[in-house]
């Protein structure tokens, strides 16, 4: 009885729940409001962080006096720096790191699997392909694409491949109205390579300019955002991450299995649609925009648990703001540990989430694998 109740409002087994440090009533509401502070406090940090001398509390000061004299094209550089170059960036970064940490938190509930992330539906694979197929054929082949597109079709070209692999991963694993999840992992493993080669082969056509097109690419960076990206970015990603919040009670009703979540009530095909759709598209945006960023969607969630527990009522708008502040963070060190150039932050992410991964595969081999 008590374990159908739990279930009916929402939450988890109590057998399943970790005992983190969040675990009182109050304790979500708190951390949540935490998390946003430390959110708060990242994003001007951020737009405070690099290369150029210029200040955030400069900016802001200016506009409330007179810079008039010899300081106003040095203010005028600042303001530049600080609400085109930065700003941008921080909103781009936020929202990259939020989709792709919540897409893994979602993933990983709705395929009972903590070591799942945004790429099982193929969205990283096809975003690949997409992207490197723009850069080598772009010249020639896809000349229109790109004079219709012009600055905006290498991440169109993302977004479209990443889409067109989720879809077909989505037919793929699709019987009689029923997607089958063990099906789409397998499937997805399997088209996911294939595009992986298709995108070797390209590469291996490319020339020596389109190599390195390629490879800074694919490497991940936040350099070159703009007002219009952040802006096509949030048109997407923001409304996914409002409406992500809202599987928590399904999720948490597929810890034990479809059959358990059909019996309280949740719509399990219509669900499953509305989760892989959500992640794909949020990824999809946030890849073709920043390259290739990993573990962002592994490492997160697991943060998480480790000291609120699985719940998911909590532990997806949790990822939102953890996510977008984690990979602000990382962009910051990207930005000034080899100033005045910038290391691509995928490298910067792989180097943490790495080792991260490795530590939790071996925990599972103990049998403790969240």
């Amino acid at each position: 009885m008590t374990l159908q109740m739990e279930l009916k409002e929402g939450g988890i087994p109590t057998s399943r729940r970790t005992g983190g440090m969040l675990g009182s009533a109050a304790g979500p509401t708190v951390g949540l409001i935490g998390l946003a502070v430390l959110s708060l406090v990242v994003l001007v940090a951020s737009t405070a962080t690099g290369a150029s001398t210029a200040s955030v509390f400069a900016v802001l000061r200016s506009y409330l006096l007179d810079t008039s004299g010899d300081s106003a094209g040095t203010m005028l550089r600042d303001r530049i720096v600080i609400l085109e170059i930065r700003m941008p960036r921080a909103v781009l970064g936020f929202l990259t790191g939020a989709a792709l940490a919540v897409s893994g938190a979602v993933m990983q509930g709705l395929f009972r699997n903590p070591l799942a992330d945004p790429g099982v539906v193929g969205v990283s694979s096809g975003a690949s392909l997409g992207a490197v197929s723009c850069i080598v054929f772009g010249p020639t082949v896809l000349a229109p694409f790109m004079m219709l597109f012009g600055i905006f079709a290498l991440p169109v070209a993302a977004f479209i491949g990443g889409l067109a692999v989720t879809l077909i991963l989505y037919k793929l694993s699709s019987r009689d109205g029923e997607t089958q999840i063990g099906t789409l992992l397998i499937a997805g493993i399997a088209v996911s390579a294939l595009a992986m080669a298709i995108t070797g082969l390209l590469i291996y056509m490319a020339d020596d300019r389109q190599l390195r097109d390629i490879t800074f690419w694919s490497l991940g960076s936040l350099a070159g955002s703009t007002w219009s990206k952040a802006g096509i970015a949030a048109l997407v990603i923001l409304p996914a991450l409002l409406v992500v919040p809202f599987l928590g009670r399904g999720l948490n009703a597929f810890t034990l299995g479809e059959a358990a979540a059909f019996h309280m009530g949740i719509p399990v095909e219509r669900f499953k649609r509305v989760a892989i759709l959500l992640v794909a598209a949020a990824t999809g945006v946030s890849v073709a925009f920043s390259g290739g960023i990993v573990f962002v969607g592994i490492i997160v969630p697991h943060l998480i648990r480790l000291t609120a527990g699985p719940d998911h009522r909590f532990l997806l708008p949790a990822s939102v703001l953890l996510g977008g502040s984690l990979l602000l963070a990382a962009d910051m060190v990207a930005r000034v540990i080899v100033a005045p150039a910038e290391l691509p932050i995928g490298i910067l992410t792989a180097l943490i989430g790495s080792p991260f991964f490795l530590w939790i595969l071996f925990k599972g081999r103990s049998g403790r694998i969240m």
